[in-house]
């Protein structure tokens, strides 16, 4: 289905997918290490500051023009977190240079380019570009304070919060804003050339290559140190289950945000994923949802209601707007469906719908390079390596009886409710 060749080029696995399915040829560089609080912000800055400037093109403004000559290719910095590991991305999309009427070796330049970016970045006395690094430590605290002032995703980072309050996975991808300030040129630079020696290097070339083409081209531009294998981030262990805990935190906000954090006891690795999946989508993940119906069409009691999985750390998370008059009544109905999950209360026709829409969202994300990239790379997060044909194949195989073994896994852990100054509540919930 998908032929994806993996070599060792120095401490690089290089990734080869072939295809002529797509009109750009994509590169994609991952770097992976621990969720840390001493590093998270140092991270969350880095690939900002590697995408602003090489040697060759010591500036924003002479990058960009770079990037036009090469027809228009682009490139992209991003910051996930996985689990317990803390991902930068670097992307660039180029033009496939066969369908160019003059043959401009665009693969080779991007791979140069890449390898500028990550080896040869803009230097001013060894160390990073002063004016850079003000420039991008003002945008980064952009980025942070946005999440403070979108409350839907403001209470998805609180839920994250309460619930692995003491576990790494509670840091933000995009770091700590009180950290911001402290950050130097020279730190940074001393931090950078740490991140090369240690992390996890993954380098995906997709598209109308050839295999032998890219690995020459990566022996000779990213010429890294060898060393020894990076140290496997140990999984964190899922934590004992103590009392529910119940926050309510109090802003000036009209429409009340009622996220729910559940222990799922179940992670990518465990051959339960594919039921989890199967228990995600009839639960809250898709339209045909019962979250989604029973909540916000039967009742009318959101404005949107949905959950989702975080899959390396095994959790589960319901997201819903209300009134905040509604906290209990909607509370009760989330429990109510969760409930009717435990005691196996789904049809067929539901198992039949949520198998159509896993496989359906499963092909459209093949069907663009980053998406294939993301699938791929789980394999790079996790133990257990899971061929794409056997997503399809272990989706259909999942009957009713897996689906409520999972469901009895699931472990409620965490209420967390943004509401408006007054009311919405009964005195007595923990506040914040």
């Amino acid at each position: 289905m998908v032929d994806e060749k993996i070599t060792a080029v120095g401490p690089v696995r290089v990734h080869t997918i072939p295809t002529d399915k797509y009109k750009t040829n994509t590169l994609v560089w991952k770097m992976k290490a621990p969720l840390a609080k001493e590093t998270v912000t140092l991270r969350a800055l880095l690939p900002y500051v590697l995408q602003s400037g090489t040697a060759d093109y010591p500036s924003v403004k002479a990058l960009r023009t770079y990037l036009d000559e090469l027809y228009g290719a682009t490139l992209n910095v991003d910051l996930t977190k996985k689990g317990e590991h803390h991902i930068m991305t670097i992307r660039i999309d180029v033009a496939n240079e066969r369908f160019l009427p003059k043959q401009t070796p665009l693969l080779s330049k991007a791979l140069q380019l890449l390898a500028d970016l990550l080896l040869r970045p803009a230097l001013d006395g060894g160390r990073f570009v002063e004016d850079i690094v003000v420039q991008e430590k003002r945008a980064l605290r952009q980025r942070i304070q946005a999440v403070y002032d979108d409350k839907m995703r403001y209470a998805s980072m609180r839920l994250v919060e309460e619930m692995c309050k003491g576990e790494p996975y509670a840091l933000s991808p995009n770091g700590e804003l009180e950290d911001v300030d402290a950050i130097t040129a020279e730190g940074l630079h001393r931090y950078y050339e740490r991140a090369l020696a240690e992390d996890e290097l993954d380098l995906y070339v997709i598209g109308d290559v050839d295999e032998e083409e890219v690995l020459n081209t990566v022996r000779q531009r990213f010429l890294l140190p060898d060393r020894a294998e990076p140290a496997c981030t140990p999984q964190a262990q899922a934590k004992a289950r103590g009392e529910v805990k119940e926050v309510i935190e109090r802003q000036d906000v009209k429409q009340g945000k009622l996220n729910i954090g559940y222990r799922t006891n179940v992670t990518y690795e465990d051959d339960d994923y594919y039921a989890l999946q199967m228990f995600n989508g009839i639960f809250g993940g898709f339209s045909h949802s019962k979250l989604f119906i029973n909540v916000r069409e039967k009742a009318s009691l959101a404005y949107y209601a949905a959950s989702r999985l975080e899959s390396h750390k095994g959790l589960l998370m319901v997201m819903s707007g209300i009134e905040p008059a509604n906290y209990e009544k909607a509370r009760r109905i989330i429990d109510e469906q969760m409930q009717a999950m435990k005691n196996g209360d789904f049809t067929d026709e539901e198992i039949a719908q949520t198998k159509a829409v896993i496989r359906n969202q499963l092909l459209e994300t093949l069907d663009t390079p980053r998406g294939l990239v993301e699938v791929l790379y789980h394999n790079v997060v996790s133990a257990r390596k899971r061929p794409l044909h056997e997503w399809l194949a272990g989706t259909e195989e999942i009957g009713r009886e897996d689906i409520v073994r999972v469901a009895e896994k699931v472990e409620l852990d965490t209420v967390y409710f943004l509401t408006g100054m007054e009311g919405g509540t009964e005195d007595g919930k923990t506040g914040v």
